[in-house]
């Protein structure tokens, strides 16, 4: 039976293991993205001068001043204010995707557009379709299937080799727990392959487990359903009006009620991590040293400015939370800057094991 699963855990690494390293090694280079853009753009995330009253200017007076910096008018849809005194705030438009203009909170100068370098532009197109993207969000195409269907046959080949790892004796268990450098360099290669494989194995497994829920709907489906989500909830969820840059958003004309509503939530939860306003709805984000995205929903009436219902994050149907925490399983940032170097390690490990695999099914077979 072990010999079939060796057999299993080879077959499947041939063919898939280069795509499998490309992978791996995308992915590590995405653990530390934003850490790493933040600290090249220090501007853009951090207010240097911080005057002595420490008073932000009001949303409504933040939007004007970005509408009156813009050479072309850009459909306003939401302004994210910090919760901490040297944060800036982050205005959201129509059209612009994911780029945000980071602005100062106290002045309401404009730092600049915030966005992706190149680097991990390409890391992420290689990472999640093989540089083959699909045409618009929630389509297919020819690189997202091969890595959803390399990320099943990884599964299956952390599996195997785990099986594989298995020692009979307890002799043979310290030689698999430890790397040796002193018997040549075959031995060398194969400690590396075997140890380090399965010290890795885990992260690597929440890693591809997490990550097909991004390649196939039937699989999210039924992780949904696995948690306890209602997948229908799910499914309708992702077409609510809760897209920033919906129809609804386009029609904010008084931003004064963006003023009362912020002044409502400040007084209220006294600190937070980030404080989002949009069309009907604001979000919050209540621990400031939270890692996570676990923001509290606050619907609130756009012509009078009067909050209908404060839906805290622990409340939340699952099917509205799930997503966040596989997106934090599957990157890492669930626990801090600890639990992404432990990723960074993996996938970094996770890369080189086809290619330490290659070189032992090579030297076996007398290629080389």
């Amino acid at each position: 039976m072990k010999r079939l699963i060796k057999d299993i855990h080879l077959w499947l690494s041939i063919p898939a293991g280069l795509l499998i390293s490309v992978i791996c090694l995308s992915g590590a280079a995405l653990v530390f993205e934003q850490d790493i853009t933040q600290a090249l753009n220090p501007h853009l995330y951090r207010t240097k001068a911080v005057p002595e009253d420490g008073r932000f200017l009001k949303p409504s007076e933040l939007a004007a001043r970005i509408e009156n910096h813009l050479s072309d008018p850009l459909p306003l849809i939401s302004l994210q204010m910090p919760g901490t005194p040297d944060g800036v705030c982050m205005a959201s438009f129509e059209g612009t995707g994911k780029k945000t203009l980071s602005v100062n909170p106290y002045t309401g100068a404009v730092n600049g557009w915030t966005e992706s370098l190149p680097f991990f532009q390409t890391m992420r197109k290689l990472h999640r379709w093989f540089m083959d993207p699909p045409p618009q969000k929630g389509a297919t195409s020819i690189g997202k299937m091969a890595v959803g269907i390399c990320t099943l046959l990884m599964t299956v080949i952390l599996v195997t080799g785990l099986i594989v790892w298995i020692p009979r004796t307890e002799k043979a268990l310290k030689n698999r727990l430890k790397v040796t450098c002193s018997k040549g360099w075959r031995r060398f290669w194969y400690d590396s392959h075997v140890v380090l494989g399965f010290y890795s194995t885990v992260f690597l497994l929440v890693m591809a487990l997490t990550g097909l829920t991004w390649s196939f709907g039937w699989y999210r489906n039924a992780a949904y359903s696995l948690f306890g989500a209602d997948i229908q909830s799910h499914a309708s969820k992702g077409k609510s009006t809760h897209n920033p840059s919906g129809k609804d958003n386009r029609n904010i004309s008084d931003f004064k009620v963006w003023d009362q509503i912020y002044e409502q939530l400040n007084s209220q939860y006294g600190q937070y991590k980030t404080l989002t306003l949009s069309a009907k709805e604001a979000q919050v984000n209540p621990d400031p040293a939270s890692s996570m995205r676990k923001n509290d929903r606050i619907s609130f009436d756009p012509s009078s400015g009067k909050i209908k219902k404060i839906t805290p994050y622990n409340e939340m149907p699952r099917s509205q939370t799930l997503k966040g925490w596989f997106y934090a399983f599957h990157t890492g940032s669930w626990g801090g800057m600890i639990t992404k170097i432990l990723y960074f390690i993996a996938a970094l490990t996770g890369g080189t094991l086809p290619l330490t695999g290659y070189y032992l099914w090579l030297k076996r077979k007398k290629y080389i």
